[in-house]
């Protein structure tokens, strides 16, 4: 059938058969909004007619080929498995390190390693500002010691390690490169990924030292020496998850970060590296929300955005640079501590879409995480709603299986579309520097954030348990609790690993480090020379705050 007769025949049933049968019930339809959770119009019924100007070649393609909107394996999962990765770290190093073996036991994949509030913010254990915030809502990792422990029996050139860590990952990559010169490993076989999106955390998840420029220098640091020296290493995690988490809506968190990404190929670019050389191990790391479709459509959109603008716009030539590679993870937002048990159903229908949407990495939420940091029990199901869908569903049989979907063909471009708006204006702010500088994505995202929780309060959105549906029982669900003792061990231990440095070598380590800063050097060889001195986090951190300033969000509101 010829496409003008495909189109008439959509034409003439929407006139005869669906208007009418929709005016004779317009009453069901009164007052009810049919949206996505991000405001986007959701038709009735999606046909021929919502796939004008989508090309099935230069849009859709195959799996495998670029523009990549299927998936950047021809086979997916019928070849390998998504890495099933569960988030891991509290207390003590000591602590982690039964939880990674725990983990690893009960067939998870890869490490994902969670730090706690004063490492992330470049502090140590012992420092007056870390005090009750020790191993609380991570593992505390200060010195080079610490990582010794973590990562205790572990063989790191075998399984792939996640850091969750950005204003200080130069300095945990580099503790993670010394604990293998350590052991004497080729750093070649070194796997896994660092966070280190600056960017992201100006615009949402806000755990900063140094002023956006100095920061974004310390990445494209990591970007050239993992090059060289980590050819299996992500070296960013450029990351949507916190920007939807802070109430962007789809769109936005795909702009948003893709703008990020781009930023960062700039920046590697303006410093010599070829961008056939890092852009293949650059990676990605979304959110997961609950609007099933919408989610499968923003991973389609990103893979195909990313695709485009490597090819077209920085002339990549190597199709693995075209390549968006992404690690998901369940919405935390969406978890509520009202009925936590209903996590279960959320986190399943969540990874199911990042699944159908073709992530490369998945991590599912503990049902538990909105009362405390996940038990172990709760880890278990989590990791096993995972292994159930793999084993169980049959989705894994059969690649992008939703491909050729009239709404979800419809719904990827029209996501894609949105995305691409805001990455003009943001191009248009200078970058996104210059966006971040103007206050751009943080307004968008606060007036995002603002109309949702309206919709709640409106009940115009359903959140089942907590604005309906809703009863009066307390959850019996035991929690993980991190006890004053683990900080004070903590505490302890730091200090007796100071106490026996060779204060002159220390000293001369870390005035290396500030000369380069200063030179405007690659640092990291320096801070590698500094944590095999056994340099802590919070030192050198103390370096870049004396050399590059310390950021004060401006507020723009």
């Amino acid at each position: 059938m010829e496409k003008k007769e495909v189109l008439a025949a959509e034409d003439k049933w929407r006139k005869t058969v669906l208007d009418p049968h929709v005016e004779k019930n317009h009453k069901i339809y009164e007052g009810r909004s049919f949206t996505t959770i991000s405001d986007m119009e959701v038709p009735l019924v999606a046909g021929p007619s919502h796939l004008e100007g989508i090309d099935p070649i230069e849009d859709i393609g195959f799996p495998g080929q670029y523009p990549f909107t299927r998936g950047v394996q021809p086979d997916m999962y019928r070849g390998k498995l998504w890495t099933m990765r569960q988030f891991a770290g509290f207390g003590t190093p000591k602590d982690t390190n039964a939880r990674f073996k725990y983990l690893l036991s009960q067939g998870m994949m890869g490490l994902s390693t969670a730090f706690d509030m004063p490492t992330l913010m470049g502090y140590d254990a012992d420092h007056k500002l870390a005090r009750g915030e020790v191993g609380r809502e991570g593992v505390n990792v200060t010195t080079l010691a610490d990582m010794e422990i973590l990562f205790s029996d572990i063989p790191l050139d075998e399984v792939t390690t996640s850091m969750t860590i950005n204003a200080p990952a130069i300095v945990l990559l580099a503790m993670y490169v010394a604990l293998a010169d350590k052991r004497g490993l080729d750093r070649k076989k070194l796997g896994g990924t660092i966070q280190a999106d600056m960017l992201k955390e100006f615009i949402a998840q806000k755990e900063w030292i140094c002023p956006p420029r100095p920061s974004v220098k310390l990445v494209t640091d990591m970007v050239e020496f993992c090059t060289k020296e980590l050819p299996r290493w992500n070296s960013i995690s450029i990351s949507g998850y916190h920007i939807r988490e802070a109430g962007a809506t789809a769109a936005q968190e795909l702009a948003f970060t893709l703008a990020d990404g781009l930023a960062y190929v700039e920046d590697a670019i303006a410093r010599g590296l070829d961008v056939d050389d890092f852009a293949p191990r650059l990676s990605f790391f979304f959110d997961v929300h609950n609007d099933f479709f919408e989610e499968i459509a923003k991973f389609r959109a990103a893979r195909r955005i990313w695709a485009r603008e490597l090819k077209n716009r920085f002339h990549a030539k190597n199709p693995k640079s075209w390549m968006l590679r992404t690690h998901a993870q369940t919405a935390g937002v969406s978890l509520t501590a009202q009925q936590p048990v209903n996590n279960v159903a959320r986190v399943t229908m969540q990874a199911l879409a990042a699944i159908l949407g073709g992530t490369n990495s998945l991590h599912t939420n503990s049902m538990d995480e909105t009362l405390a940091l996940p038990s172990e029990p709760a880890v278990k199901v989590a990791l096993r709603t995972q292994q159930i869908i793999a084993e169980e569903s049959g989705v894994i049989n059969t690649v992008d299986p939703l491909g050729g979907s009239y709404f979800v063909e419809y719904l990827t471009s029209k996501i894609e579309k949105e995305a691409l708006d805001y990455i003009h204006k943001i191009y248009e702010l200078g970058g996104m520097v210059g966006a971040i500088d103007e206050g751009f994505p943080q307004k968008e995202i606060a007036t995002a954030a603002y109309r949702y929780q309206q919709q709640l309060d409106r009940k115009e959105k359903i959140i089942v348990g907590v604005n309906k549906y809703t009863d009066d029982d307390e959850h019996d669900l035991p929690i993980l609790k991190i006890h004053q003792e683990k900080e004070d061990e903590q505490v302890a231990f730091v200090k007796k690993v100071k106490a026996k440095r060779n204060k002159d070598k220390l000293a001369l380590a870390l005035r290396r480090i500030a000369e380069d800063a200063k030179a405007e050097k690659n640092l990291l060889p320096a801070i590698l020379e500094a944590v095999k001195e056994y340099a802590s986090v919070g030192e050198i951190c103390e370096v870049f705050r004396e050399v590059y300033g310390i950021y004060r969000d401006p507020a723009n509101f």
